[in-house]
């Protein structure tokens, strides 16, 4: 691990490319306050484990106003059919409230409908539950580049076949480390998603998600992203943390 973290270092201090043009949306999984500017889209595409595939695409309606939709595939990658997780999208929705200042933080209202991995019919609901309706306040300091922290509450209320719909907290940061690359880091204490076990598809810890990523500004269109989820190995199904890549494009219109 110290030979992987000390290799990331080296590349982002000797292959330094573009700025990043925008802030960041998401962390890993976790919102942040940011929104696209008026006039400009990204298109993604999250690549998961045993061969899901995630795209979404995010539209700017004003500076303050951001929507978007995504569809996610199984096992899109390998031999056999594929499975849709539903037949119809899911939507993320997000508005800035109050800007920065000097004094406060940026605060945004959102939606968001895809939770992580596949969508389980029997109880209909995914692997790990889409955040719902949230608050983010995010909070940015200039130290030798970008230092951004990130803080949050989210209720999820159409995945409660658990009976679990408490208020959830996360929160996260990331860290510009030259104008090409960031690291991130968040934790979501997963309170709403703590109350059911099911030996065949949902079995918790309680230890909550810590994931962690580093994202390179490729080009002014192209951001490319590794990360790693479940540090806290919460999911009791798997034996191993889960290793994702996810691709972004930015345009404007």
């Amino acid at each position: 691990m110290k030979k992987i973290i000390i290799l990331i270092f080296i590349i982002t201090f000797i292959f330094s490319q573009d700025e990043q043009p925008y802030p960041p949306l998401k962390l890993i999984s976790m919102p942040t306050a940011g929104t696209l500017p008026k006039g400009t889209f990204t298109f993604e595409t999250l690549l998961m484990n045993k061969g899901g595939l995630l795209p979404s695409f995010s539209i700017g309606i004003t500076d303050h106003f951001t929507i978007g939709f995504s569809f996610g595939i199984q096992e899109f990658i390998g031999t056999g059919s594929f499975k849709k997780n539903k037949s119809y999208p899911e939507a993320q929705i997000k508005y800035r409230i109050f800007e920065e200042t000097d004094t406060r933080p940026s605060i945004v209202f959102g939606l968001d409908t895809q939770g992580k991995g596949k969508y389980i019919n029997k109880i209909e609901r995914y692997e790990q539950k889409a955040m719902g309706a949230y608050f983010i306040l995010s909070r940015n300091y200039e130290l030798l580049g970008n230092l951004g922290f990130h803080i949050g509450i989210n209720k999820n209320l159409f995945e409660d076949f658990d009976g679990d719909d408490d208020i959830n907290l996360f929160f996260g940061f990331d860290r510009e480390l030259n104008r090409s690359f960031s690291l991130m880091a968040e934790y979501d204490f997963a309170i709403n998603d703590n109350d059911f076990d099911d030996s065949e598809y949902v079995v918790r810890k309680g230890r909550g998600y810590l994931n962690a990523g580093v994202r390179w500004s490729a080009t002014n269109n192209l951001m490319l992203e590794i990360n790693i989820n479940d540090m806290s190995k919460n999911n009791e199904l798997y034996d191993s943390m889960n290793r994702e890549v996810k691709i972004i494009y930015f345009e404007s219109f």
